[in-house]
C-alpha cells in the first residue's frame, strides 16, 4: 500500500525576462524558493542551462531535473529532497559534533548583506582557535564560506525546518 503525499502544484519562475533587461535573476531566484511552501518544486524557466544554481539549490535540499526547451531555452525542476535540510560542512572540517559549544550566538537574521558577513568574521577574529561561534541568518550566507576558509575557520550549517532561517556554526582555526 502506497500513501500518496500531496505536494502543491510547482511554482513557476521564469527568469529570461530579468535576464534579457540585463538584471541579475539570482536574488529574485531566492526570494522565489524562499516563498515555496513546504514540499512545493519551483519550475525555472531560463535562457541557458543555469550550472551555478544547481549547487546553491542542492545546498537548500533540492535535486534538478534540465529539459532544453525549443528554442535552445531551459526548464529546471528544483524539486525538496525528502529529509530536513542536509547539513553542509566545510571541506575541511571534521565532525561538527564533536565541537565545543558555541562561545559567541548572534542573530542576524534582521540584517541586510553584507553585515551578517561583517559581524560573524569579526567576532571569529575575537575567539581563540577551537572556538565556536553559532549565528542565525536570513539566507544562506554564500559569500560567506570562501571567507571563512580563507581564514582558515571550519563551518557547518543549513536551514532550519521552516527554511526561513540559516543557522551556522563557525570553528575559528589557527590564525597563523
Amino acid at each position: 500500500m502506497t500513501v500518496e503525499t500531496h505536494h502543491p502544484a510547482p511554482r513557476e519562475f521564469d527568469v529570461r525576462p530579468i535576464l534579457r533587461s540585463g538584471g541579475e535573476p539570482f536574488q529574485a531566484i531566492m526570494e522565489a524558493v524562499n516563498g515555496l511552501r513546504p514540499g512545493q518544486a519551483l519550475r525555472l524557466l531560463a535562457p541557458f542551462r543555469p550550472q551555478p544554481l544547481f549547487k546553491v539549490m542542492e545546498g537548500r535540499g533540492f535535486s534538478h531535473e534540465t529539459q532544453e526547451m525549443q528554442g535552445g531555452d531551459w526548464e529546471v525542476l528544483f524539486t525538496p529532497k525528502a529529509a530536513g535540510a542536509p547539513v553542509e560542512v566545510s571541506a575541511d572540517a571534521d565532525n561538527p559534533d564533536s565541537w565545543p559549544d558555541p562561545i559567541e550566538n548572534l542573530d542576524l537574521t534582521e540584517l541586510d548583506p553584507p553585515e551578517p558577513m561583517v559581524r560573524i568574521l569579526a567576532a571569529a577574529e575575537r575567539l581563540q582557535p577551537g572556538e565556536v561561534l553559532f549565528a542565525l541568518l536570513s539566507r544562506e550566507p554564500i559569500f560567506l564560506f570562501p571567507e571563512l576558509s580563507k581564514r582558515g575557520h571550519q563551518w557547518a550549517g543549513n536551514f532550519d525546518e521552516t527554511r526561513t532561517t540559516f543557522r551556522i556554526f563557525v570553528r575559528v582555526g589557527d590564525k597563523g
